[in-house]
């Protein structure tokens, strides 16, 4: 852990269908390690390359990105045996968030794409709001993705949403290395 704390951890949600809710998160990431914090990333439900990786190993030890999935395609196109594997894998990973909440090893702990993981049902909304709950005081903690519920909302500091009114998507355009990924 960082030789400082913050004197007071809350709890942020970046959600919303827009582009924008990772970015927002690694932007606080890179606020919080410039001012000499220590700074834990679990990303959820990705598993293919993207450029935060790359950013993040140059930040080391201060800033970590962690993965526990493999699968390079979206929940639903996978097939009942991938399935099972990203099930594993996220109780994995939720397994490691709770540790390193308990052993207070980083000043902010990112949830990515924590939201996906609920509503495909691979977590319940009552284990997250457990361990925003059991947090500590002075940890921030930040959960990103769509269709955040209703309990969680309400244990918020922060909610920011963010809107899509126009993307390359709908041009036909894709996820663009180093914009998108």
């Amino acid at each position: 852990m960082a030789a400082k704390q913050l004197s007071q951890g809350l709890v942020h949600i970046y959600t919303g269908d827009g582009k924008g809710k990772t970015t927002a998160a690694l932007g606080q990431a890179l606020r919080t390690v410039g001012c000499g914090y220590r700074v834990f990333m679990v990303q959820f439900l990705k598993g293919g390359d993207s450029g935060e990786l790359h950013s993040a190993e140059k930040l080391k030890p201060d800033f970590q990105i962690f993965r526990f999935d493999t699968a390079k395609k979206f929940f639903w196109t996978l097939n009942d045996e991938e399935k099972k594997e990203v099930k594993r894998n996220i109780d994995k990973a939720f397994a490691f968030v709770e540790e390193v909440i308990q052993k207070e090893s980083c000043d902010l702990l990112i949830l990515d794409e924590i939201m996906g993981v609920l509503s495909n049902k691979l977590l319940t909304v009552q284990q997250v709001c457990n361990l925003i709950e059991g947090k500590p005081k002075h940890m921030e903690l930040i959960l990103t993705g769509r269709n955040v519920p209703q309990e969680i909302v309400e244990l918020a500091d922060y909610v920011s949403e963010m809107k899509m009114i126009k993307h390359p998507f709908q041009k036909g355009i894709g996820a663009r290395e180093g914009i998108e990924h």
